[in-house]
């Protein structure tokens, strides 16, 4: 089974790679670190499912999956492409959503285990839809046509956050240590302190348990 792996940051990648190499059936044939890298080396590297980062500048997972979809159907193309599986750190409905109606197959948070990831890339190379149970409620709101909670206001502060910044976050708000976060998003646990830094000065939150108080009014967690 031929493997790519799309995500910005090399750290996550190599982990995950690490991980996939571990199973008989996957070879990781190609990766990529933008949305431009990505459609240009799904299409020379022509694998059976690609693992697609939501969040990533220029677009992130959507924009990836509309190149795709352009490259399937340009001329020269038999029509075929790879499966996606969305893996993110976010398990936002917004996001679960939006890559669904973009065309992935399936949604895992990056909280999975290495077993689960490949038995997920399994299962939607064989025609399955994976995702996990509250994830899966989300989808089935959206097509089945339940009203979508109303939009929430503005809200200046939040706007503010990188993508990066507001998985750190969620994973604050959920209790994780600097270390457990550190070894969720294969980044360092400085990088973690320097990013939470950055959430509390733009959120003026005096430390942490206010901006869980913060995170959890706002529904982030």
């Amino acid at each position: 089974m031929r493997v790519f792996l799309v995500d910005d940051h090399a750290v996550f990648r190599s982990g995950v790679r690490a991980e996939l190499s571990r199973e008989n059936d996957m070879d990781v044939v190609g990766e990529a670190g933008s949305v431009a890298e990505a459609v240009a080396g799904i299409g020379s590297a022509k694998p059976d499912v690609v693992l697609l980062d939501v969040h990533m500048p220029d677009g992130g997972g959507v924009a990836v999956l509309q190149g795709i979809d352009d490259r399937r159907d340009g001329p020269g193309s038999s029509g075929n492409g790879p499966v996606c599986l969305a893996l993110s750190v976010s398990d936002a409905a917004e996001d679960v959503i939006a890559v669904i109606r973009a065309g992935a197959r399936g949604y895992v948070t990056k909280t999975i285990s290495g077993s689960e990831l490949a038995e997920g890339i399994r299962r939607v190379a064989g025609g399955d839809a994976v995702f996990g149970p509250r994830l899966a409620g989300f989808v089935l709101d959206s097509f089945t046509g339940r009203s979508p909670a109303p939009e929430p206001p503005l809200d200046p502060e939040l706007d503010s956050l990188t993508p990066r910044e507001l998985e750190v976050l969620r994973l604050l708000a959920r209790g994780y240590t600097y270390r457990e976060i550190a070894e969720s998003l294969f980044i360092s646990v400085k990088t973690v302190e320097t990013h939470a830094s950055n959430v509390l000065r733009k959120t003026q939150q005096s430390n942490r348990n206010a901006l869980t108080r913060w995170a959890h009014r706002r529904r982030i967690d």
